[in-house]
């Protein structure tokens, strides 16, 4: 039983349908009762155990470049550990990751204004 989604080109709400019978089936927004729908592309998922998700995020290879002092760095890691343990980590996590992604742009710009600063006053 596939799930058709659609995206309403009027009020920009994605939608979701169950079609048992393709015949006949005429998608309707609910919200504005638009006809004027596009079908998108449904998102999927392959199957992996748990234990094949935390062998993947053990991986040295994939953490090699990993520097925790460095906040861009830490944003990296977090969003890899997302990909790899999907919808776990909660509604929060995209949130969370967001705010990382504000305070590191904001200690990056921080450190490029002081450290033009310093370089000025060097002592030899």
């Amino acid at each position: 039983m596939p799930i058709y989604e659609y995206i309403c080109e009027d009020c920009g709400k994605q939608l979701n349908f169950l079609v048992l019978k393709r015949d006949g089936f005429s998608p309707q927004c609910n919200r504005c009762q638009s006809v004027n729908l596009r079908r998108v592309m449904s998102r999927f998922r392959a199957i992996r155990s748990e234990e094949s998700r935390l062998e993947a995020m053990a991986d040295p290879n994939k953490w090699g470049d990993f520097d925790e002092n460095d906040p861009k760095s830490m944003v990296k890691m977090m969003k890899n550990m997302g990909r790899e343990l999907g919808d776990e980590l909660g509604e929060d996590y995209d949130q969370l990751i967001e705010e990382a992604e504000q305070e590191a742009e904001s200690t990056s710009k921080t450190a490029t204004d002081g450290n033009a600063d310093d370089t000025d006053n060097e002592l030899i």
